[in-house]
């Protein structure tokens, strides 16, 4: 077993608790998913949010798919100008077989700022 960082982003289309949960649930089933990931592998998630999100943290919703015993973090993105608004980023260290490969997962307008990663899919 090795220890893996994977990174995945989402976008909201409103600063309201069930677009920021529905986003972060979304976003990690389908990192789970595409890395065979379960809760009990995970060592640790960084949640970050845009400044124009503050309506509920990210890490309920991790909570409520089985990573309650996962230590979970939120915090702001740096706001840099121009930067993509309304994102949700997590950050997640795991253990997986050496052989793994890291498939990182970004949805709807965070596409946009992994294009590296489109084209390699």
């Amino acid at each position: 077993m090795r220890l893996f960082a994977l990174r995945g982003a989402s976008t909201v289309d409103r600063n309201e608790a069930d677009a920021i949960l529905g986003a972060t649930e979304s976003l990690m089933r389908e990192i789970m998913e595409c890395n065979d990931l379960a809760p009990d592998a995970v060592v640790s998630c960084i949640f970050t949010l845009t400044n124009d999100l503050d309506a509920e943290f990210p890490a309920v919703a991790a909570r409520r798919l089985g990573f309650d015993r996962v230590p979970l973090l939120c915090a702001r993105e740096v706001p840099v100008p121009g930067s993509l608004p309304m994102v949700i980023r997590v950050l997640i260290h795991y253990y997986a077989d050496e052989a793994h490969t890291a498939t990182h997962v970004y949805q709807g307008e965070a596409r946009r700022l992994r294009k590296d990663l489109e084209a390699a899919q």
